[in-house]
């Protein structure tokens, strides 16, 4: 079984990166062997689509499962659609994901676990540059930006070529409020910070034992 692990380095043990179309490298595992292949994310860098992208990439890749941190809906479309497993909450090292994952303790995800982000908007490069930097409170940034492009980019096409999408009813009819929007990314900065706390937690275990 070939399983995917978004992360921070290319070897088994960099730290899982919690993002999936904008994580540092790929780290692909032979779940028998351990043998692995290590790849930079090409998409890291683009101004949107990035988790379609990287989605594809995997797919083409023959992988069976992808275990990151998160994983937004139009990734988990191309994913799922292709028949590859996704697990996500994953935290520490490429190889503990991975045994994690073998033993049970890493469950399969059956939906998207961020709001929609297809960057397409005016804030993109915005998002994209927080998303780069890392971290909770960069991730934050990046919520932010990738959301309200979402809204942007998916709207204005949609009148003039209706067209039968399985992520169509994600986006949104009407416009979020204000109060909606600050609600929207305190939850996503709060859940960031709570990722950045078991990783800090995590490696404070790994350096005492």
């Amino acid at each position: 079984m070939k399983i995917c692990v978004t992360a921070t380095a290319g070897d088994l043990n960099a730290q899982v990166d919690p993002r999936f179309g904008r994580c540092q490298y790929f780290v692909i595992v032979d779940s028998e062997t351990m043998a692995f292949e290590a790849m930079a994310n090409e998409a890291i860098a683009a101004p949107g689509g990035a988790g379609i992208q990287a989605a594809q990439t995997m797919v083409n890749k023959g992988v069976d499962v992808v275990i990151s941190g998160n994983i937004g809906p139009n990734a988990f479309q191309v994913l799922s659609t292709a028949g590859v497993k996704i697990a996500t909450g994953a935290y520490g090292t490429v190889q503990e994901a991975v045994e994690m994952y073998k033993s049970g303790k890493l469950g399969e995800t059956g939906a998207s676990t961020v709001a929609a982000h297809a960057g397409m908007g005016a804030t993109a490069p915005g998002g994209g540059f927080g998303m780069g930097m890392g971290g909770g409170r960069g991730g934050g940034g990046r919520g932010m930006g990738m959301g309200r492009g979402m809204g942007l980019g998916m709207q204005q096409p949609m009148p003039s070529q209706p067209q039968p999408q399985p992520q169509a009813p994600q986006a949104p009819i009407t416009p979020r409020t204000k109060e909606e929007e600050i609600e929207d990314l305190s939850h996503m900065a709060n859940r960031l910070e709570k990722d950045l706390e078991e990783v800090k937690k995590r490696l404070e275990e790994l350096k005492r034992g």
